[in-house]
């Protein structure tokens, strides 16, 4: 592939979960956000209010940066009647667009509201050149590339489809099915995945049971597991025994790893991709800063000199997140066996969120705790501007209400510290200020037991293997015996929490909810019960 002389500069996305993550994808170095509404997007559980929004935009055009809002649900006939009233909102709040996945609604919006540019979601499953050339005659702009798209199509893609915008998801969350079309959610926990409210049942826990012919249950513990063996056996490939494995921490098998293409972002780059995706609306601040600082450096080090670059110390950047491990997802044209974590489903990193400044009071530095703080912690600072983090050490921390001075600190009711300038010794008050702006994280190394820190190369090491830096899955660690502990998922009635969550199916249906869907009618967008 040859690079272009004046190559097409890509477009870094950001997920914006809250005004607060929309703020700090921005300032740690996002070109756009894109943000979802409660009520008519695949983010239910979105935290934006309509004036927060509002606020967002301002907040993003201000900077020069853009804004995408989100309608990408697959709409049932309850969610027509809203169209009108969204339309008229949008307007108020001015996008830069609209990702949308329903062809009814992409129709509505041209013929109602022509002047909204109109992205195509990955949600509509463009997997081919005719697909993203069928939408762009109806007239997208942006054509948002299906997941399972490999790299190789996606080059015969931009080759016939030159003319259309094309996005590719490069980091964050995978799903063990096709772009989120899956019925698990829906028949597990009537939670609808494609109207916004998956309960992500492809990452619980399952056990292996078997019962008699007269009804007995026998279930299968560590002490008589090894009474028994279990296999599938598959239609057309009769003796081919496929074994049923489980150990003492369960079994995973449906739960994806996290897509991470940093070792192949020089290749989409070259291609001239016109934005780069990275997944994450319901993480955390500190999620948003670590991977719009990675992203960000790593596309501007590309630019600058494409030939030599290298993407290994933007790894060890996003490799200090928690995650599930990391997967080139369908890069190569299909999974791997190493792009699921078929031990455990919770996610491991070697470093926490410590906090975030909240203001400069002065010379002094108010730091909102994120986890428990003791005497003699390092905390590093990310600055959005530069990749080496500014260190600290604190041997006592101070109450930035009370003034009181203790030797340890635990996160809760908005609980902030003081900190000083002075006590940074490399770098002057001003500078300080300029290099850690508000919103700047900091994070601070963990401790991990022997299990998780195996877990933790193992993973490391898997991406390696399918990045080609290995050659053996002889290499990888493997995890130690200790029995899992995970969040149980809420099943049945008694899980709707009565929000009107238009994927959750009790909401809809159930008569308890009945006054509540009646009052949900009289509500704004945006505006939650």
């Amino acid at each position: 592939m040859t690079t272009p002389t004046k190559p097409h500069r890509a477009e870094l996305l950001m997920p914006a979960g809250s005004l607060s993550k929309l703020k700090t994808a921005i300032l740690y170095g996002a070109d756009a956000v894109y943000a979802g509404t409660p009520d008519l997007s695949l983010r239910t559980q979105s935290s934006f209010t309509l004036e927060e929004l509002s606020e967002g935009v301002r907040f993003a055009h201000a900077r020069g940066k853009r804004i995408y809002l989100t309608l990408n649900l697959f709409t049932h006939n309850r969610d027509i009647e809203k169209l009108p009233q969204f339309v008229e909102t949008v307007r108020k709040v001015g996008p830069d667009g609209l990702i949308v996945s329903d062809p009814g609604v992409f129709h509505y919006l041209k013929e109602n509201a022509p002047e909204l540019e109109l992205h195509v979601s990955t949600q509509a499953n463009a997997c081919s050149w005719l697909t993203v050339k069928s939408w762009q005659a109806q007239g997208a702009s942006l054509c948002v590339m299906a997941r399972e798209v490999s790299f190789a199509e996606l080059v015969e893609i931009r080759e016939k489809c030159p003319d259309i915008k094309l996005e590719a998801f490069v980091h964050g969350a995978m799903c063990m099915t096709y772009s989120g079309r899956c019925l698990l959610s829906n028949f597990l926990a009537e939670r609808g995945a494609n109207q916004g409210n998956c309960a992500q049942s492809c990452r619980w826990n399952y056990k292996v049971l078997a019962r008699t012919k007269d009804g007995l249950d026998v279930e299968i513990t560590p002490d008589n597991k090894d009474d028994y063996d279990f296999f599938l056996e598959e239609q057309y490939r009769p003796g081919e025994l496929m074994k049923i494995e489980e150990d003492e921490r369960g079994s995973y098998i449906m739960n994806a790893k996290d897509l991470c293409l940093m070792p192949k972002l020089d290749d989409y780059l070259a291609l001239g991709i016109d934005s780069l995706k990275i997944e994450g609306r319901n993480k955390s601040e500190y999620y948003a800063a670590m991977t719009a600082r990675a992203y960000r450096h790593a596309i501007d080090a590309w630019y600058d000199d494409p030939k030599n670059w290298k993407p290994d110390v933007y790894l060890r950047e996003l490799y200090t997140l928690q995650s599930r491990g990391y997967s080139l997802g369908f890069h190569e044209g299909r999974l791997t066996n190493l792009a699921h974590n078929y031990d455990r489903t919770d996610t491991v990193g070697g470093w926490l969120y410590a906090g975030a400044i909240t203001q400069w009071d002065g010379d002094d530095m108010i730091f909102l705790i994120r986890n428990p703080l003791r005497a003699g912690c390092v905390l590093e600072f990310l600055s959005p501007g530069r990749m080496e983090p500014v260190r600290l050490r604190l041997y006592a921390f101070e109450n930035a209400k009370t003034g009181e001075v203790t030797e340890k600190v635990a996160p809760g009711q908005g609980r902030s510290i003081r900190i000083s300038a002075s006590v940074f010794h490399n770098e002057e008050g001003e500078d300080l200020k300029t290099l850690l702006p508000v919103m700047s994280v900091a994070r601070m190394e963990t401790e991990l037991s022997e299990d998780r820190q195996t877990l933790l190369e193992g993973n490391l090491v898997s991406l390696d293997m399918e990045s080609g830096l290995r050659s053996s899955s002889e290499d990888r660690p493997t995890v130690k015996g200790r029995a899992h502990v995970g969040k149980a998922p809420t099943l049945g009635l008694d899980s709707c929490c009565g929000l009107g969550c238009n994927g959750c199916l009790m909401f809809w249906n159930d008569p308890k909810y009945e006054k509540a869907r009646e009052t949900l009618k009289t509500r704004k967008i945006g505006e939650m019960l």
